[in-house]
């Protein structure tokens, strides 16, 4: 009886060593996706009076959570029961990423004017600015749900090799920590000019070290944000391209037979077919648009 005991023990600690293992993998495979993930976050919990901050992203974590628990069962039974299923999605998601890291891009070089959020303003009643805020929380809900779909996708594909028990630990712990990590850093992010005025006017001296400190602050968090843009927009083409890379043979050839860093072919790969995606997308839009004139165009 105590040897079966020591056994199961011997079982538990092999199991959990898979899944250290394979959630080191899978991180690897999903950090990319994160600096997206954290600009667009960042960017959504800002905007709030700074009283309100907190609250509003405790509420977008609950519902990022609420998302973790619809997203896992629906990709594990997937995986257990339609396994091609998974690089169908993954592929999918692949294309989406480039079509977005694709759109921002061609957004920098050809900016267009976008329909202006819901905005938290201080002198609006009470009743105006909770309603406000519900809208902009429900559309960060919406926008993490995207983004948690093809984070759990992704990291199911790096562990599909594996038993059901690792890809369950090591797919619910990388979603899990994803989003205690995003939205813990998004906090930090957005509470970051707070900190900054506080520092500025924790002493009446002008020029002190806290008063340098409090302005760098308040300065860099327009640059923190856009900086993460950016490595987000890099890292939608570098996971998109990986996925294609990884799950279409005829692009594994092709990668073989063109002479650049395998990670450059990749962030190419992720761009041309994201341009391609993005092409065909605007090009509907356009076609359905002109459509949608020409009925009245007749009358």
């Amino acid at each position: 009886m105590a040897s079966g005991f020591f056994a199961l023990l011997d079982d538990i600690a092999s199991l959990m060593d898979d899944v250290a293992t394979m959630t080191k993998v899978a991180g690897k495979k999903t950090a990319g996706i994160l600096g997206d993930d954290l600009a667009v976050n960042a960017e959504k919990a800002s905007g709030f009076m700074s009283s309100r901050e907190i609250p509003v992203l405790w509420a977008i974590t609950k519902g990022s959570l609420l998302n973790k628990l619809i997203i896992l069962p629906i990709a594990f039974g997937l995986s257990a029961l339609l396994p091609p299923a998974i690089t169908v999605i993954l592929t999918i998601g692949g294309l989406y990423l480039a079509y977005e890291g694709a759109e921002k891009i061609y957004e920098f070089f050809f900016p267009h004017a976008h329909e202006s959020g819901p905005k938290v303003k201080a002198d609006l009643p009470k009743e105006e600015v909770l309603e406000l805020e519900k809208k902009k929380v429900k559309s960060a809900i919406i926008t993490d749900f995207i983004l948690s779909v093809e984070i759990v996708i992704i990291a199911l594909g790096a562990v599909a090799q594996e038993t059901l028990p690792v890809q369950i630990m090591v797919v619910t712990a990388i979603a899990l920590v994803a989003t205690v990590g995003v939205y813990g850093i998004v906090a930090l992010i957005v509470r970051m000019d707070d900190f900054g005025l506080k520092l500025i006017n924790i002493n009446p001296e002008d020029n002190s070290f806290s008063d340098k400190m409090g302005r760098v602050l308040v300065n860099a968090l327009p640059k923190v944000i856009k900086s993460l843009s950016v490595i987000g927009t890099i890292a939608l083409l570098l996971v998109s391209g990986g996925i294609f890379v990884h799950n279409l043979s005829f692009m594994h050839h092709l990668e073989e037979l063109i002479p650049v860093p395998g990670i450059v072919f990749e962030f190419l790969a992720g761009l041309l077919i994201g341009a391609v995606v993005l092409l065909i997308i605007e090009g509907s839009k356009k076609l359905f648009k002109s459509f949608k004139k020409t009925p009245a165009a007749h009358q």
